[in-house]
């Protein structure tokens, strides 16, 4: 990677970097009753937590832990205003030195990506592989199991000092990381702003792995799913051990063993909520039930407008109709 990390710790701890980062913080949150309560002091706040920071008697505090369903049960873990504070603070200085270094085709919490950018690439690669489905287009599949609650600390800080040299900034985001924890040093929070940018830079050594190692050229990630694409299913095959060596063995990570696939396009592949056809694409089944059950108990127009807003990506006019009539028949009731 040739651009140079040049931020200084006093840059990322200033006070016009903390006040930038709660004014990004802050949206959508101002009715939250955490965020008013320390809005009231708001200055106070700032210039403490920047002296903590300075003098290094910063600690993170700890989490509050809620469960939610997205699609799968996922436990949350939400940090304290003030630590939320000071992620945004982290990522704005960290995330454009390291974005620069990222793949094209890694999608997952990266500004101007997304899941809708994936889909999209995802059957242009399928039409390149295929010529045009002239010919027959394999698709590995993998899934990572338990992703953030395995990723390891000591590799991950090691990872990060590979590209900052400054001590104190190490020992922020050391700070940072060692807040939370599954197991001894193992283990990121799901609901921190800065374990999002972690993730991606922890796997990014993976992606440079499968880029110029493995010379994957038809290669998408989205967190801890991702496909190779390919018209010869045996190479296909031949790189699922190396790919499970260099996960185990660099990253300390695991393939879901029962989300390992190799299928062909045309048949119809399930990547990221929707099975894949040359010409459509379908929501999942299990997606489509989910939606209508929540259409059902709670019949809101900001649900129906969610839910339609994601219906417009996929060949789905006939579920939009039913969602609909879903709609309309639970609010009559």
């Amino acid at each position: 990677m040739n651009n140079k990390f040049n931020h200084t710790f006093e840059e990322l701890v200033s006070i016009e970097n903390l006040l930038k980062a709660w004014n990004e913080f802050v949206k959508g949150k101002r009715a939250k009753r955490d965020v008013q309560t320390f809005s009231l002091y708001l200055m106070d706040h700032i210039l403490l937590l920047h002296k903590n920071l300075l003098d290094q008697t910063y600690r993170h505090g700890g989490y509050y832990a809620f469960n939610i369903c997205d699609p799968k049960p996922r436990n949350i873990h939400k940090a304290q205003v003030r630590d939320r504070l000071l992620h945004h603070a982290v990522h704005r200085v960290l995330y454009s030195y390291f974005d620069k270094s990222f793949i094209a085709h890694s999608y997952s919490c990266q500004i101007n990506k997304g899941t809708h950018r994936a889909l999209r690439q995802f059957r242009r690669f399928a039409y390149k592989v295929s010529k045009n489905d002239t010919q027959t287009c394999w698709v590995l599949k993998c899934d990572i199991r338990k992703f953030f609650a395995n990723i390891d600390h000591r590799i991950l800080l090691k990872i990060l000092a590979k590209h900052i040299h400054d001590k104190n900034i190490l020992w922020l985001l050391e700070n940072v990381i060692k807040s939370f924890s599954t197991k001894p040093s193992v283990g990121l929070p799901l609901g921190n702003l800065t374990s999002q940018l972690f993730v991606n830079v922890y796997m990014n050594e993976f992606d440079q792995f499968v880029k110029h190692q493995l010379k994957a050229k038809y290669y998408i990630r989205y967190a801890d799913d991702f496909v190779i694409l390919s018209e010869n299913e045996k190479h296909l095959q031949t790189i699922i051990t190396p790919i499970q060596k260099f996960l185990l063995n660099e990253l300390k990570l695991e393939l879901h063993p029962h989300k390992v696939s190799i299928e062909t396009f045309g048949s119809g592949v399930d990547f990221l909520g929707w099975v894949h056809f040359f010409h459509h694409r379908v929501l999942r089944t299990t997606s489509k039930k989910r939606m209508l059950k929540k259409i059902k108990s709670n019949p809101q127009e900001k649900v129906l407008n969610s839910y339609l807003g994601l219906l417009r990506h996929g060949d789905t006019h006939g579920l939009k109709i039913k969602v609909k009539n879903e709609f309309l028949l639970n609010l009559d009731e």
